[in-house]
């Protein structure tokens, strides 16, 4: 390659990233980027950072790993472990779960983590990035929001910020089985079983109320819990907005029989009431005081429990490395390890695929088999948590083309730091 071919790719290398192509088949692969973590829960990135991963561990420990240098581990980011309960063993539904980097964290250090503490109750904390060290957090948490969970299961524990600016919490019913409190269709004073949507930049009053309301909340002024943007919610393990669109898509672990995906688009206003505990999936499950079905939310997709028996919401894909899959959400089930895809066009799913088989890693890099969360990059492309049946054996795999390396986006980024420059002009020509 010429030196003005190079320019010509570094030029163009911003373009490249972001580019879609849509239509037309291709086959996947899953590659092995990580092992030997501690129950994986979650990986995710902080805006605009194209060099590293961050990866959530039940337990209550987030370390980073290199996305520039095969996703070597740089270190821990933080350790929570004494202030979080539970999170100890594969099929705990507590411990620390969720974790958003605000919208300015490159000016302001600020990230938020959801958490169940030493009682079993649900924490929203902010804390802090370091100011002397980018790879590090400080310890110092402020709670924004806490909330009395009456059982062990059904904690969420998902929250995200939203193309609003405003972060969403997910909450699951308070557990046990078949919601005995019907927390989950109560809006007087009760936050269990809703998606809430707060202002962190705001403020508000009392013990852990460090946070504001947004004014077009749909409860505002009613009587009702001011925070909740949705209801009707049984425990929405792992949701996400498309970048692209701003659609909410929210998969929802289902009680004896039904697992569902909904899509709530980017125009929503709030309100939704999706339907638990009166309805499971499309069935009936108890529709004692029930709103009549015509007002609720209704999934876009369900699946019985032959097919599998607890969804994990997945990330709908809008990388470069496949853009034939451009606008695909990737789910799976847990307790299968099945993986499925499809396409929202704004009225219809289309393009449902089973993914199970093309996915399972090649000979030698792993097993996936408990699936905790789908995660992604600055780029756009989609990671695979797999808890793994102990402790520390818990793995990543990134989704990629067929015979694929895990290796940047875009051709010119050759430092994989997210841009095209003279650094990577460097390296281009010394190989």
């Amino acid at each position: 390659m010429t030196r003005a071919m190079i320019l010509g790719v570094l030029a163009g290398g911003a373009l490249a990233t972001t580019t879609s192509v849509l239509g037309g088949a291709i086959t996947l692969d899953s590659n092995r980027v990580a092992t030997g973590m501690e129950r994986p829960i979650l990986v995710t990135h902080a805006p605009g950072d194209y060099g590293r991963i961050f990866v959530v561990e039940k337990r209550g420990h987030i370390e980073i790993l290199d996305a520039t240098n095969n996703y070597a581990h740089i270190g821990q980011f933080l350790d929570i472990d004494f202030r979080v309960g539970g999170g100890d063993t594969s099929f705990s539904e507590q411990g620390l779960l969720g974790m958003a980097f605000h919208p300015n964290y490159a000016s302001n250090g600020k990230f938020y983590l959801n958490y169940t503490n030493t009682a079993g109750n649900t924490v929203v904390a902010e804390y802090m990035v370091s100011a002397g060290d980018p790879n590090v957090a400080d310890i110092t948490e402020t709670k924004i929001l806490q909330v009395a969970q009456p059982f062990t299961n059904h904690n969420c524990g998902w929250l995200e910020f939203g193309p609003d600016g405003y972060l969403y919490i997910g909450m699951g019913d308070g557990g046990s089985g078949g919601d005995p409190g019907n927390r989950a269709q109560d809006l007087s004073n009760q936050l269990l079983g809703k998606l809430l949507r707060i202002d962190v930049d705001g403020s508000g009053s009392g013990p852990f109320l460090a946070y504001g309301i947004p004014a077009d909340n749909p409860f505002v002024g009613t009587g009702n819990s001011e925070e909740i943007w949705a209801y009707g919610l049984r425990n929405p393990w792992r949701n996400c907005f498309d970048k692209l669109t701003g659609d909410l898509y929210i998969a929802d672990v289902g009680q004896n029989a039904w697992e569902e995906v909904n899509v709530t688009p980017a125009s929503s206003t709030g309100g939704e009431n999706y339907g638990w505990r009166c309805y499971e999936g499309n069935a009936t499950y108890n529709t004692s005081g029930c709103a009549p079905a015509a007002t609720m939310e209704f999934p876009v997709h369900v699946y019985n429990h032959s097919t599998g028996f607890s969804i994990t919401g997945g990330r709908v894909y809008r990388g470069c490395l496949m853009p034939e899959l451009d606008g695909t959400y990737f789910f799976a089930d847990y307790g299968t390890a099945r993986i499925w895809s499809f396409e929202w066009n704004g009225a219809a799913m289309t393009n449902f695929t089973e993914r199970t088989a093309e996915l399972v890693p090649p000979s030698g890099q792993g097993t996936i088999a408990n699936i905790t969360s789908f995660g992604e990059d600055a780029y756009g492309e989609i990671f695979i948590c797999d808890q793994g049946s102990a402790a520390t054996n818990g793995e990543i795999f990134k989704i990629v083309p067929a015979g694929a390396a895990t290796g940047s986006c875009c051709p010119a980024d050759a430092d994989g730091d997210g841009d095209s420059d003279f650094d990577d002009l460097n390296i281009i020509l010394s190989n």
